[in-house]
């Protein structure tokens, strides 16, 4: 599978990427939101003929647009209907902005860092995975 990670912070993007590369993954890497985004206008004016990511593991808060904005984005897009957008944050959210990113910004699950463990964390984006792959 290839999986789609925006990151901004270097070690931990390296680390998710390591992690999808023992789990026999391969990555797309971005180091932004506002790389994400570009990548998707690639995508949608046919520059990028690549495959779409099985997964999509953002962070909330990036330089240029936060995660939420390029999850919802690519959930306008059709290529983007059965895979999974989970969004990474070190920051506390209010219920309402919980609810707001997963209502309409098609958002399927939201993570705090830390990470969960290597193991723990396999588990459940490959769970995430499945269930929007059948859904």
């Amino acid at each position: 599978m290839n999986w789609l990670v925006a990151e901004d912070e270097t070690d931990i993007r390296m680390l998710i990427a390591a992690m999808c590369q023992v789990w026999g993954h391969s990555t797309l890497l971005f180091e932004s939101g506002q790389k994400a985004w570009d990548w998707l206008d690639e995508l949608e004016t046919g520059k990028h003929t690549g495959e779409i990511p099985d997964l999509v593991l953002m962070d909330i808060r990036m330089p240029g647009k936060k995660g939420n904005e390029v999850a919802q984005r690519m959930r306008t897009l059709a290529s983007f209907n059965r895979v999974p957008i989970i969004l990474m944050t070190a920051f506390s959210l209010t219920e309402a902005e919980r609810k707001a990113m997963m209502q309409d910004d098609g958002v399927d699950l939201i993570i705090h860092k830390p990470l969960p463990d290597f193991e723990d964390l396999r588990i459940m984006l490959h769970n995430i995975h499945t269930r929007r792959q059948t859904a």
